[in-house]
């Protein structure tokens, strides 16, 4: 469609009654979306989700954690039982199914791993005794069965209640599975080493088909022989599914350099981050995601990109991607004293060392424009309705 035709298509519109307006227009996005669609290449989501990040903090710790999360919300994918699945889910005072090596997953608790069952207070419960009672009859429904899911003999350990949210934090887990209100049952087991953990669950919980696929997973797996390397796996059922995340962090004490130059991939350890091929079989731009926060004391900008950026438009207050099949950073926001950009691969299936750095604080920023014409206008479309099962992914974990 060109021009004279939008602006023919606008007129049009103008003479009409709201509801008619927004009917005409429905139809026409419609017919956009149906005719690039079968002149492009189809875009795909999958369940399956492979993310990297690295949270750089300038301002406070003066640490750098970086990241594998390999997650999906299908039990092919991570595999779970399916009775058990619709056990826990069906239980809607379990919050989150905790499985860590992380140093003291709970107050109380010295070197050894945790699985941690964490329900809602039942406001019927009246008194400490009571919540401990109640948390640990729920509990105890499960305890057994994840045992033989994980491969564990975890003991009851404690009973906790949560009066903050800083489970979220120490454990770097997404969606809420502490506040108050928030009670742990929490059971534990002799401390493991990450590498040999890592390896143990990954082969209970990843089928073959993806671990044999290479991609971030392979990444996670060199890292857990890292110092400081720790692994999280954590299950939140939702109402019709269950998210399941596989997350293996690095911490990196004092590493948070002055320096202006942000170099991702040294704290992933590898000079080319590859895609899975599990996606080999489709084109699916938003499945492997790169996310870089960094945190400073003062005020700083993005600056020297040595990559491309994505052109984007604002939508909701978002800066989503109006071209997913070129690859690129996103970075929003790109000044202040927390900056965030996300990287997508769009059509390729890997990125080097060199296009991931960029600078904090120069001038020289490329920016990405475009004419807001018919064909950018189909082209959001087509990006919304892509990525409208993927915004929680874009949105990053810990915005």
């Amino acid at each position: 469609m060109n021009k004279k035709g939008v602006n023919l298509i606008i007129s049009i519109l103008e003479k009409q009654p709201m509801q008619e307006k927004i009917l005409c227009l429905a139809l026409i996005m419609l017919i956009g979306v149906t005719t690039s669609l079968a002149y492009s290449q189809e875009i795909k989501h999958a369940t399956f989700q492979e993310t990297a990040q690295i949270i750089i903090d300038q301002s406070i710790s003066q640490n750098v954690t970086a990241s594998i999360t390999l997650q999906s919300t299908s039990i092919q994918e991570i595999k779970i039982p399916a009775e058990l699945d619709q056990e826990v889910r069906d239980n809607k005072r379990i919050a989150a199914i905790i499985f860590t090596n992380q140093d003291q997953c709970v107050l109380g608790v010295v070197n050894e791993s945790c699985i941690m069952i964490n329900v809602t207070r039942d406001p019927a419960d009246k008194g400490i005794i009571a919540i401990q009672n109640s948390t640990k009859e729920i509990a105890n429904l499960y305890i057994d069965k994840l045992n033989q899911v994980f491969d564990t003999n975890a003991k009851l350990h404690s009973v906790f209640i949560h009066s903050d949210g800083k489970s979220n934090e120490a454990l770097e887990t997404s969606g809420i599975i502490s506040g108050r209100g928030m009670i742990s049952a929490v059971y534990t087991l002799p401390m493991e080493d990450t590498d040999s953990m890592y390896e143990k669950i990954s082969a209970i919980l990843i089928p073959k088909s993806i671990r044999d696929r290479g991609g971030f997973y392979d990444v996670a797996k060199n890292l857990s022989s890292e110092n400081n390397a720790k692994m999280t796996f954590s299950w939140i059922p939702l109402d019709s599914k269950s998210l399941f995340q596989l997350k293996l962090s690095v911490d990196y004490p004092n590493s948070a350099s002055i320096s202006s130059e942000i170099d991702p991939l040294k704290f992933l350890k590898v000079e080319e981050l590859k895609r899975s091929k599990y996606f080999d079989s489709g084109f699916y731009p938003l499945n492997s995601i790169i996310q870089v926060v960094v945190l400073s004391s003062e005020n700083t900008n993005v600056s020297d990109v040595k990559g491309n950026i994505v052109p984007t438009q604002i939508i909701n207050d978002e800066k989503i991607p109006i071209e997913i099949t070129e690859q690129g950073w996103i970075f929003d926001p790109e000044e202040g004293q927390r900056i965030q950009g996300k990287y997508i691969f769009g059509e390729k299936t890997s990125v080097n060392k060199e296009e991931l750095k960029f600078s904090l604080g120069g001038e020289n920023l490329q920016h990405v424009k475009q004419e807001f014409d018919e064909s950018v206008i189909v082209a959001i479309i087509i990006t919304i309705v892509a990525i409208a099962a993927a915004v929680f992914y874009l949105k990053g974990y810990k915005k």
